[in-house]
């Protein structure tokens, strides 16, 4: 490996003399002075690495100020982008899931582009919910009462356990204390929410009388959680959903189920599971 040499032998321009060498007001109209800025320094500095590893003459100016424009060139290139999906799974988590459908895509490029009725009520000329675009037809499949929208499952588990569980105990099965990926942990995201973890069960094996013995005056809410891919087999028992209901009809306890993700469409139709 060569001898690394000293910052001294390198002889590279300051960040001051580049931004201020007349090639770079272009850049400097494009991108902004603060992203210029970064960028050269960012040149600067992996080229003071090569120097100091390999040794070898300093780059030109006119050298550098191509690696900044590349840089920002690099820097401003939008990260989403569109890919082939060849894993095999249809709907991946990781690359975008579900397609939506031309029509919703039409829908949503004709409304951006001016302003909308987001939190407006047309028909009253006051303000209105966000909510109000959507909860109704989602009422109308899942049969609920009322709905509300968040960006992920995670948010939606935070915010049921903060607005009803808040100090309380939850009691959850030890086989459904899962991690899921991205860091989502079930205990994790009940302890941010505030309130108090209840485990029933063991790992393998959970049953209806768990639940039965660990609902008491502080009980908020009882919780069941979709365990995603992490599955445990051979000596194993869970409560159905059915039966947890059940029970907490019985005993005045709301429940709720974490279903991870899912369709509102049937999928039989289809033969499709």
């Amino acid at each position: 490996m060569p001898a690394q040499l000293p910052t001294s032998k390198f002889h590279l321009p300051s960040v001051d003399r580049l931004l201020n060498e007349p090639a770079t007001a272009p850049l400097l109209a494009s991108h902004g002075r603060a992203a210029v800025t970064d960028a050269v320094r960012a040149t600067l500095e992996g080229h003071r690495q090569r120097l100091r590893q390999s040794g070898g003459a300093p780059p030109a100016i006119a050298e550098l100020l191509d690696d900044v424009g590349n840089h920002l060139t690099a820097a401003s290139r939008p990260s989403l982008v569109g890919v082939f999906n060849l894993t095999g799974t249809v709907l991946h988590t990781n690359l975008g899931r579900a397609f939506l459908p031309e029509d919703a895509i039409a829908a949503i490029a004709d409304v951006a582009r001016g302003a909308s009725n987001l939190e407006y009520d047309i028909a009253t000329g006051r303000r209105g919910d966000r909510d109000a675009h959507v909860e109704q037809q989602i009422c109308r499949i899942t049969g609920a009462e009322a709905a509300t929208v968040v960006n992920n499952n995670a948010a939606a588990v935070m915010l049921v356990l903060n607005t009803l569980a808040l100090g309380k105990e939850v009691p959850v099965s030890r086989g459904e204390l899962v991690e899921i990926g991205g860091s989502f942990r079930i205990p994790d995201i009940m302890a941010r929410s505030g309130c108090r973890l209840v485990e029933v069960g063991t790992t393998n094996r959970t049953h209806l009388k768990d639940y039965q013995r660990a609902i008491g005056p502080e009980t908020a809410l009882v919780m069941k959680v979709h365990t995603s891919n992490y599955v445990i087999q051979g000596f194993t028992a869970e409560v159905p959903e059915s039966e947890l209901a059940a029970l907490c009809r019985k005993t005045g306890v709301p429940f709720v189920n974490d279903l991870g993700s899912g369709t509102l469409a049937d999928l039989e139709r289809y033969d499709l599971p």
